[in-house]
């Protein structure tokens, strides 16, 4: 595949924010003069709905945005639970006692498959009513290969989840965006798999009202400062025990040998992970007598006095014998899948990996559900309990000859490699390059609609880093750097800022080991919007600089516009002018000597922005004239409404206030139909300017108030400036 290439800091077509403008993350200070009045603008961004009148023009409503639905995010519930009825009488209890002076922290402990999650999971169900904003859930993988999760990752997920569209970048910023989120609407937060009291403090939400709850194989007494109340997860008495083994397969089978029964539970150490492991095997042999399985999960093993290694001993039985049981292609495949650096499995996936088709594929994964080493989340994919990972680890280790294990991690890095190129297709086409493959996958991406590419990009953000890291270190360059690039509409429409700028400073590496100029051109420029993104606007600069050199070596125009447009938006950004529309001057005049119209249009935005600050309103209009009209011709109707709002600013300060005015309603009214808050804000920010210079200030309160309203659930910062705003009229 081979598209034109475009400038790496445009969203493409499609309905999301993605334009890094001035206003983003730096306020830029000016005056505006119109009508002969002066006053202080700055720009802002955020938020979701407005209502609004023009001058001399009937007031005018326009449809509130569509609401998110109320996330409810805790994991599947278990088909199979007993017993608890103690630890859940234990956290009613402690639930009734809240003084309800802060969030209700509660902290669940106990050793690994002990069945924290299911318990904890079962439990809040029970309270969705108690919680209108909804039950959050973060795994923050402990145990996990990568490494525990970091605060600032899991609050860009609770935030997005809870609506927020432009998510600051920072611990500090997240933190308070998350409690002015949660002050007003009680929520339920699990934290699975804690590692630590330091990484559960940033996560607590501002509501009274709301609840915590958090798992963990250590009690994490630190947070008993936090006026955390910690309890412990026990064992399965054997009764119990029997039970689960009974319903999860066991069925009349236990009655008929109740001894056989309790061996089995007592060789899982009453565990329900290895009980349910146990279970399953039972299930999938219904002719299989419990004293079988009882003499083949002792065969080898001594007495088990005490439960070694948080029960890894007794879960290591049922898994060995678990894994002995299956049949040669669920085998296989569990021996493939295990040490790759992936968070999920569905069919696609594994059938990549494995070089088979889809149908096998499912049927293998189906038969390692049935076994109980895989645990389905409800969406046509799978996950590993943490233990079972290590186990299928080991296992393929173990088993499979190394140039085996390196196909399969091949074969896993060139199916993300595809599936990203091909969400990367549907949502920014104009920014594809050609990729290499050692392995090229051989069935269709598992989306067909753009919110279902992004959604994919996004629920696998993890893994796919994960697979640049391994691409790194192996030393598979080449893959590392496209897969960095394929990636560019997850950065573009979410802006996760951390993993933006490690991807492309790794994929830089990466594509001047491979001598790929393309590939480095592309990672400098890329990467110096995720840096610019970060407020890191000088290393940004530098980035840009050593693009447009390389570029200018090769003789490669459109490359040297490109760096020459993000220099001009590094300078911008830090509100030099006369550099920043030179810069800007320069890249117009390649972009129009290569014939790319797009690109010209979205540089000639910059420059009627630049103009407008400068008050040469009529170079302002003529520029945003043109760029909207391009814009419009290309298909573009995000950046075309861009163009206009700036359009209509200009046009009200050059005097022209009507039809400035009418221009901002009909980009407001294209920013709601696109599903851009931020800048459906940004609209209603500029009309309240325009009223404001007209002293119309009953009016300009009412706008700015609205925007201030609309961008609480958006960003602390554009908040601040707009309540700044209020206390200047």
């Amino acid at each position: 595949m081979s598209t034109p290439m475009s400038e790496p800091d445009t969203p493409g077509r499609g309905p999301h924010d993605g334009e890094y403008d001035a206003a983003h993350g730096n306020s830029l200070h000016r005056d505006a003069r119109i009508g002969g009045s002066s006053i202080q603008a700055r720009d802002v961004s955020g938020g979701v709905h407005i209502h609004h009148e023009g001058a001399g023009t009937p007031r005018q409503h326009l449809p509130p945005a569509p609401q998110l639905p109320v996330p409810r995010q805790l994991p599947p519930a278990r088909a199979h639970f007993v017993d608890r009825h103690e630890d859940i009488r234990a956290l009613d209890s402690a639930r009734a006692a809240h003084p309800g002076e802060g969030p209700q922290l509660l902290v669940v402990s106990g050793f690994a498959g002990v069945g924290k999650t299911t318990f904890v999971s079962r439990w809040l169900r029970g309270l969705a009513r108690d919680f209108p904003g909804g039950q959050l859930y973060a795994d923050l993988g402990s145990h996990a290969p990568p490494g525990p999760a970091r605060p600032d990752e899991v609050l860009e997920h609770f935030l997005r989840s809870l609506g927020a569209t432009d998510v600051p970048v920072g611990l500090a910023e997240r933190s308070a965006l998350w409690r002015t989120l949660t002050a007003d609407q009680p929520v339920a937060v699990m934290l699975d798999n804690a590692a630590s009291a330091a990484q559960v403090r940033p996560l607590l939400p501002g509501s009274p009202g709301s609840l915590v709850i958090v798992t963990s194989r250590s009690q994490l007494s630190g947070l008993l400062v936090d006026g955390a109340v910690l309890h412990q997860l026990g064992l399965l008495t054997p009764e119990a025990a029997v039970e689960l083994l009974s319903r999860g397969g066991g069925g009349g089978r236990t009655d008929e040998d109740p001894q056989a029964a309790i061996d089995v539970v007592t060789l899982c150490a009453c565990l329900p992970l290895a009980v349910c492991l146990a279970a399953a095997q039972l299930a999938v042999r219904p002719a299989q007598p419990v004293a079988a399985l009882a003499a083949s999960l002792s065969r080898g093993r001594g007495p088990l006095d005490t439960l070694r290694a948080e029960g890894r001993s007794a879960v290591k039985a049922a898994l060995d014998e678990s894994y002995r049981l299956l049949s040669p292609g669920p085998a296989r495949t569990y021996r493939r899948i295990g040490p790759l650096p992936a968070t999920s499995y569905d069919r696609l996936l594994v059938a990549a990996v494995l070089a088979c088709t889809a149908e096998e594929a499912e049927a293998d994964l189906a038969a390692l559900a049935d076994a109980g080493l895989l645990e389905h989340t409800g969406q046509d994919t799978y996950r590993f309990h943490d233990l079972v990972r290590a186990h299928a680890r080991r296992t393929g280790e173990a088993d499979e000859a190394p140039a085996v294990q390196e196909a399969a991690l091949r074969r896993y890095g060139d199916w993300c490699l595809h599936t990203a190129t091909a969400a990367e297709e549907l949502l920014t086409p104009s920014h594809t390059l050609d990729r290499t493959y050692v392995y090229p996958p051989a069935h269709p991406a598992p989306f067909v609609t753009e919110a279902e590419a992004l959604d994919w990009l996004d629920t696998e953000r993890d893994s796919l880093m994960h697979m640049v890291r391994h691409a790194s270190t192996a030393g598979w360059h080449a893959l590392c750097w496209q897969l960095a690039d394929a990636m560019w509409p997850l950065f573009l429409r979410l802006r996760p800022s951390e993993a933006w700028i490690e991807a492309h400073e790794l994929g830089l590496a990466a594509a001047r080991r491979d001598g790929s100029h393309e590939g480095e051109s592309r990672m400098l420029t890329s990467g110096g919007n995720g840096l610019r993104d970060a407020g890191r606007y000088e290393e940004a600069a530098e980035w840009y600089t050593v693009a447009l050199r390389g570029a200018e070596e090769d003789g490669d125009r459109r490359r040297e516009a490109q760096a020459l447009n993000g220099l001009g938006n590094a300078r911008l950004r830090l509100g030099e002018l006369a550099r920043a529309e030179a810069y800007f001057a320069r890249a117009v005049t390649l972009r129009e000597a290569v014939g790319h119209r797009r690109g010209t249009a979205l540089t000639r935005i910059r420059l009627g922005e630049i103009a407008t600050l400068r008050q040469q309103h009529a170079r302002a209009v003529e520029h945003l004239t043109r760029a909207h009209a391009d814009l419009t011709a290309e298909g573009d109707p995000y950046d075309a409404a861009r163009a206009l709002a700036f359009l209509g600013e200009a046009r009200a300060q050059g005097g022209d206030r009507e039809a400035g005015e009418r221009e901002l309603r009909d980009a407001y009214a294209a920013f709601q139909a696109l599903a851009s808050p931020r800048w459906q804000v940004r609209s209603l920010e500029m009309l309240g300017r325009i009223a404001q210079a007209a002293g119309e200030l009953p009016r300009a309160r009412d706008l700015y108030e609205e925007a201030r309203q609309l961008s609480r659930p958006v960003s602390p910062a554009e908040t601040r400036r707009l309540e700044e705003r209020l206390r200047e009229l």
